[in-house]
């Protein structure tokens, strides 16, 4: 539980690296909360083995679905495009991928949000997977409206979970006919930038992407304990849906 406070704390307090929080603050102002430290070489050992709690723990962090979702992905980059020939940590694991911006070797993190701001499922990657692929085991207990980006548009996805009561809409490509949407859904449809804002904050402020890792397991550790950081927050952003008709569990 001790190892599991300090991981995540690390993604509170704004340090850009995890050795200096160790030893500037964890060392030198929380000795009296912690009294048995171990060296920072032999906290880094011992790190991997709060994986699984961890990952329990933010399962048990996740908000409720209120009908109305968004979904998105974010690239998590493991090294410099430089030296993605050169790179072995994640040689076996990451994958070249691509955003709007640039290629880039890694992950990719999918994501899923209500309109409070609370994450409702989270799902890893290697950076060439297409964001449509875990969508369907993602959202097993959503239900209503989920809102996402062209990279979701499918037919075939959108009647998969339709039959399942979640309607997935979806902005359109440049090489489609327009569609008629309903002007709630449209509106909703604009507010997407929520969950892009949540990405932001995850990277900027959680530190869940550099590339200092020297084990996958640490890797994920980093990353979860990040995620559990951003639901710890007292100020999600959120969305103000008060006149809309939201969709209700039958």
């Amino acid at each position: 539980s001790e190892i599991m406070t300090l991981v995540i704390d690390f993604h509170r307090e704004g340090y850009r690296n995890f050795k200096d929080y160790y030893l500037k603050h964890v060392c030198l102002e929380l000795r009296g909360e912690f009294p048995s430290l171990p060296s920072y070489n032999r906290f880094v050992e011992l790190m991997p083995g709060v994986l699984l709690p961890l990952t329990a723990y933010l399962q048990s962090r996740y908000g409720n679905c209120t009908g109305i979702s968004f979904v998105d992905s974010t690239a998590i980059a493991v090294c410099h495009n430089r030296r993605i020939r050169r790179h072995k940590v994640f040689k076996d694991l990451a994958a070249r991928g691509k955003t709007s911006v640039d290629w880039f070797f890694g992950f990719k993190l999918h994501l899923i949000v209500n309109a409070q701001g609370e994450l409702l499922a989270v799902f890893l990657t290697a950076g060439n997977v297409d964001d449509r692929e875990p969508l369907a085991q993602m959202t097993q207990d959503l239900f209503g409206k989920l809102f996402g980006d062209k990279g979701y548009v499918s037919q075939k996805l959108f009647e998969q979970l339709f039959e399942r009561g979640l309607e997935l809409i979806t902005t359109i490509r440049k090489n489609m006919k327009n569609a008629l949407m309903r002007l709630e859904d449209k509106l909703l449809l604009r507010k997407r930038y929520i969950i892009e804002t949540i990405n932001d904050q995850l990277k900027n402020i959680s530190q869940i992407e550099h590339s200092r890792h020297r084990k996958p397991a640490n890797f994920a550790v980093n990353l979860i304990a990040g995620l559990i950081a951003y639901t710890l927050q007292p100020k999600k952003p959120s969305l103000n849906l008060a006149g809309l008709a939201l969709p209700v569990a039958v």
